[in-house]
């Protein structure tokens, strides 16, 4: 007997859309499919968790059911992990343990994914590999043009990073040559930079901390990582609570959440108290009102905006240094930091005033004058500041009409600096405020 579908089944209905507006259900697509029957041939049961499209992360997990703070989200047995043991157990464990100077676990992990991509149909991580991003947004794969862009602080890790990722890349050749039996083909084709740079991104990016037992066979880095496919499918959001390890008892790695869940949102976990410039290096993307983010001050232009004649300069900076407040330095979402004020104070110290160092570092009022002109320097760094960003966003966005191909990294350089504007005007609005209270 057909059921009554009047207007409170359309309402129910609509109800239903609404929930789900946000996400769109992927589960139906045929890698989801694969990655799930393989999954479940390795124990794991998937109950409330569907792939899905949302419009403002992406690709993500949604819920089919409310969930509770402290109920068990995901629950992967340990053979679906892909650790350093699986690297072993394969056909590159005999080279590895043969290898000195000793691999270290993050190159193995490498080793092992560039290998098995290679692999293709053949590979037995095939419906996992098939899931993983072909290309990533991390810094470390930035044009130089883009790298420009980013703030100082972070367009120095940046550049860094490459250069790590360069020298292991540069370093491991010899390791590399050494698997040619294994392959058919020149093994400068398949071990190239482009595919271990993809590599480190997959691990870097999606790996989660799970300490494994020292190897003999391994260098002595910590061996913490462990790739979970479908888990890793989970976006991150600054606002949620999660407890995630690997559980001895189960033999699973499990998410628990704090955070209760609407049936079809997405479900989030959380990679930590991190600002955006983090999440941008190690993991590529950027969050919209992110309460960790602030904007970084660094020492040129604290120094900037401070007369070179002051006698006692080398000595207010030999300070800081020593004392460790050269670094850190930030504007966030209250305005400026404690650390940033403090060693604007200390910089602001008269000749007369100097002997009084230490009670600045502790956060002592030395004089009026001293707190009035530390006020005017912070606003005037703050507008520099504003000032250079207003400026990269000008750039960015004649670059991203100019340059197609680089549009998803300009767009995420964007995003960062934008979220940075905001923080600076919010710390303008701040000093604006606390400057009048004190006239």
């Amino acid at each position: 007997m057909k059921k009554n579908r009047g207007r409170t089944g359309r309402k129910r209905r609509r109800k239903h859309v609404q929930s789900s507006v946000n996400g769109v259900n992927s589960s139906h697509k045929l890698e989801y499919i694969k990655l799930k029957k393989w999954l479940k041939d390795r124990g794991f049961e998937e109950r409330n968790l569907r792939p899905a499209e949302f419009s403002d992360t992406g690709r993500g997990l949604m819920t089919t059911k409310a969930l509770q703070a402290g109920e068990l989200v995901i629950s992967l047995p340990e053979k679906c992990l892909l650790t350093t043991a699986t690297v072993l157990s394969g056909s590159l464990g005999e080279y590895i343990t043969k290898w000195k100077p000793r691999v270290s676990p993050l190159l193995a992990l490498c080793t092992f994914l560039i290998a098995e991509k290679h692999a293709g149909d053949k590979s037995l991580w095939k419906p996992y590999l098939d899931v993983l991003p072909k290309t990533y947004t991390c810094p470390v794969c930035m044009e130089q043009e883009v790298v420009s862009l980013l703030p100082e602080p972070l367009r120095k890790k940046a550049q860094e990073q490459r250069a790590m990722v360069h020298e292991l890349y540069v370093s491991s050749k010899a390791f590399f040559s050494s698997l040619k039996p294994l392959f058919a083909e020149n093994i400068e084709t398949v071990f190239n930079y482009s595919a271990l740079e993809w590599a480190w991104c997959t691990v870097n990016t999606r790996t989660v901390y799970m300490k494994h037992s020292q190897r003999e066979c391994f260098s002595l880095e910590p061996d913490v990582y462990a790739l979970a496919p479908y888990l890793d499918l989970l976006n991150h959001s600054p606002s949620v609570q999660v407890k995630a390890a690997f559980n001895e008892q189960t033999r699973s790695y499990e998410i628990r959440t704090n955070t209760q869940c609407k049936k079809y949102e997405e479900v989030f976990i959380c990679y930590g108290p991190h600002d955006n410039q983090r999440l941008l290096l190690e993991y590529g993307f950027v969050t919209i009102d992110n309460p960790h983010s602030s904007v970084y001050v660094s020492s040129d232009t604290l120094l900037r905006c401070f007369p070179p004649l002051d006698n006692q300069r080398n000595a207010k900076l030999s300070i800081l240094k020593d004392h460790d407040f050269l670094e850190n330095l930030t504007f966030g979402w209250d305005g400026p930091s404690w650390r940033l004020l403090t060693a604007l104070k200390l910089l602001n110290l008269r000749e007369d005033e100097f002997t009084c160092w230490k009670r600045t570092l502790l956060g002592d009022v030395i004089s009026a004058t001293n707190e009035e002109q530390t006020l005017n320097v912070t606003e005037k760094i703050c507008c520099f500041l504003i000032e250079e960003t207003q400026h990269v966003l000008l750039q960015i966005s004649h670059l991203k009409r100019d340059k197609e191909n680089l549009k998803d990294h300009l767009a995420l350089v964007e995003a960062l600096r934008l979220e940075e504007l905001k923080i600076l005007q919010k710390s303008s609005e701040i000093l604006f405020n606390l400057k009048k209270a004190t006239t």
